[in-house]
C-alpha cells in the first residue's frame, strides 16, 4: 500500500492547487484566455493562477474569481537586457490588475559574467512591480551549469524575488531535477526570512502528475512540507491539468516515483 505522501490523488490534489495554468503561444487570442480561464476553475479545484501574456492580463483578470492569481510574463522569453522593455512588461501587467509578474533574467548577459547588467533589470523590474509577486525565469536549460543556475539564483534573490523559476518553456531544454536542486538548496541556505518565504516553480515540459511528484517531492525535502503550498510552489504547464483531472477523476493511476528517486 503506498503512503499517504505518493498517493497517485494526492499528489494530484497538491499538483492543481500549485497549478500556473498557462498559455503563451504567439497566435493566442482573447477566446483563448476566456477558455484558459474556464478551465482554471476546474470541477476538482481551482488552479492557483493563470499566466498569460501582458496583453491579455486584464481579460483575465476580469473572467477570473478573486481565489486566483493573474500572472503575466516580463522581457518574455529572450530575456535581453534592455530594462525599458521589461518595464514596459511589467507596468502593463500592473496596470492591468494582475497579481503576479514572471519576469525572465539575462541569462545570456550571466553567461559572459555581466552580473551588473542582471541586477540593474531584475532591481528595476521589482520596483516597478511593489506589492506585486515577483517570479524570477532563470532559464535553467541555457545556463545548464550548475554554477551559473547557482548564482542567478543568488543574484534573484538579493534582488527581491518572491519564487525562482526554472524555466521559459521555450527552449529544448526546460525543467530539470538537477536544476531544481540547485535553486531549492540556494533558497534553503539564504537567510532565515528569505528561506522560509521564498517559493519554487517548476516549468516546461511537466505533462502529467507523476512529473509534477518529482518537483514537489523535491520541495518537500528542500524546504520542508509546509513548503508544498500555492504560496512557496507552482508549477508552470498548459497540459498537466488534463492529467491531473484523469486521475482525481478515477482514471488510470499513473507510475509513481519512488521515495527518494527524485
Amino acid at each position: 500500500m503506498s503512503t499517504p505522501a505518493f498517493d497517485p490523488q494526492h499528489i494530484a490534489r497538491q499538483a492543481l492547487a500549485c497549478l500556473d495554468l498557462t498559455s503563451l503561444n504567439d497566435a493566442d487570442t482573447e477566446a483563448d484566455v476566456v477558455a484558459l480561464c474556464a478551465r482554471a476553475q476546474s470541477r476538482h479545484g481551482p488552479v492557483a493562477a493563470v499566466c498569460v501574456w501582458p496583453r491579455f492580463a486584464a481579460r483575465a483578470r476580469r473572467e477570473l474569481p478573486a481565489h486566483i492569481a493573474v500572472a503575466a510574463v516580463a522581457n518574455f522569453p529572450d530575456g535581453g537586457a534592455d530594462v525599458e522593455r521589461a518595464l514596459r512588461d511589467t507596468r502593463a501587467i500592473v496596470e492591468a490588475g494582475a497579481q503576479e509578474v514572471d519576469v525572465v533574467l539575462p541569462y545570456r548577459r550571466l553567461q559572459q559574467g555581466d552580473d551588473a547588467a542582471v541586477v540593474q533589470l531584475l532591481q528595476a523590474v521589482r520596483a516597478a512591480c511593489s506589492g506585486l509577486t515577483l517570479k524570477v525565469i532563470l532559464e535553467t536549460g541555457v545556463l545548464a551549469d550548475d554554477a551559473l543556475i547557482a548564482r542567478a539564483a543568488q543574484l534573484s534573490l538579493e534582488a527581491g524575488a518572491d519564487f525562482l523559476k526554472t524555466s521559459t518553456g521555450k527552449t529544448p531544454v526546460s525543467a530539470t531535477p538537477q536544476a531544481a536542486r540547485v535553486m531549492l538548496s540556494r533558497i534553503a541556505a539564504a537567510d532565515a526570512q528569505t528561506a522560509a518565504q521564498v517559493g519554487f516553480k517548476a516549468s516546461g515540459g511537466i505533462r502529467t502528475v507523476a512529473d509534477a511528484a518529482v518537483y514537489l517531492g523535491l520541495c518537500e525535502q528542500a524546504l520542508g512540507p509546509g513548503a508544498v503550498r500555492p504560496g512557496r510552489m507552482r508549477i508552470g504547464a498548459s497540459g498537466l491539468l488534463n492529467d491531473i483531472e484523469s486521475v482525481l477523476g478515477g482514471g488510470t493511476p499513473p507510475s509513481m516515483p519512488k521515495p527518494g528517486s527524485y
